[in-house]
């Protein structure tokens, strides 16, 4: 099959697919697997909350770092536009720091700027790239330098790349206003407050230490959450074969809302993520052409090479990206 027929049944699928989209979306009901998913994610963690003694401290751990992973899945859903079409809707079901490390609207702003696809990967311009310019390595010291060629390993993903997003996430916070910049000081105060209020909550209700909850449910939910990103984009020269196509089990399929699709995501970022499995399977063959066989076989496979070897270098192979 040529590249031009390639193309050819990826616009007529995406035209199709675009007004229905349109329709569903003036229909708030059409969006019921994903108001279910509200309901279960905030019961759930609630749930786990006031049943916590009875359930015992290492179930209802486990469970928590599920639910907080699944939460930060459901925020990215809001922000694309889900279950409503009013943002300021959506935002009420992903505005609380259950995630505790980031403030929705800085999550929401630096995702959004992150969907420009031509920018994938620049360390400059992609807000969510994983590499560094030459200039910025050559400027690191040694042990900073192995931090990031250990976050390249899988299992050093998710040991050090929490410490090093959020690190570099707060770091910048206080940095705004020291050079005069305050347009995210009331975000990040109304964040830290409503984090203290959640935290002394769970705290009275179920005993649950502030330390513990950041410690061993709150920093293993962003390590879990942070698997479907690890080799989520590469360097390439054709923005679209930056953006994976992962093939992952049920389990992560359910926790990740089917974003190991990713490129599908990236040609529909309003797509429901209920859809993608669908739209993928539909133009499987088209998909992974595109991505310049950019192909995953499941987070396993990511597990098994990369354990321990890096799956590439920090440094973008751009220079300065």
């Amino acid at each position: 099959m040529t590249a031009s027929h390639h193309r050819s049944e990826y616009l007529d699928a995406t035209q199709q697919l675009q007004i229905r989209l349109e329709r569903e979306r003036r229909l708030w009901w059409a969006q019921w697997p994903t108001w279910l998913l509200i309901a279960v994610i905030h019961g759930g963690w609630l749930g786990t909350l006031v049943f916590w003694r009875a359930l015992g401290n290492v179930p209802a751990t486990v469970l928590m770092v599920w639910w907080c992973a699944w939460y930060m899945s459901l925020q990215h859903e809001l922000i694309h536009g889900h279950p409503t079409s009013n943002p300021a809707i959506n935002r009420l079901f992903g505005y609380l720091p259950l995630a505790v490390w980031y403030p929705y609207r800085l999550y929401r702003d630096s995702h959004l700027r992150h969907h420009v696809d031509a920018d994938l990967t620049l360390p400059a311009r992609d807000t969510e790239s994983s590499y560094v310019s030459s200039v910025s390595w050559d400027g690191m010291n040694r042990p900073l330098r192995a931090l990031l060629w250990l976050n390249k390993t899988f299992w050093g993903r998710l040991l050090v790349g929490p410490a090093i997003a959020i690190a570099s996430t707060w770091t910048q916070a206080v940095r705004q206003p020291l050079r005069g910049d305050w347009r995210y000081v009331p975000m990040w105060l109304g964040h830290l407050a409503m984090l203290g209020a959640l935290l002394w909550w769970i705290d009275a209700q179920s005993g649950v230490s502030p330390l513990y909850y950041l410690l061993a449910i709150a920093y293993p939910a962003q390590s879990l959450a942070m698997i479907r990103s690890y080799y989520e984009h590469r360097p390439a020269d054709e923005h679209k074969q930056r953006i994976v196509i992962n093939e992952a089990g049920p389990v992560f399929r359910l926790l990740f809302l089917n974003n190991n699709y990713h490129l599908v995501h990236h040609d529909f970022p309003s797509l429901p993520w209920y859809l993608l499995p669908r739209v993928y399977r539909a133009r499987r063959s088209c998909y992974i052409a595109r991505s310049g066989g950019f192909h995953v076989r499941g987070y396993g496979q990511l597990m098994r090479q990369f354990g321990f070897k890096p799956v590439d270098a920090p440094v973008h192979p751009h220079g300065h990206g």
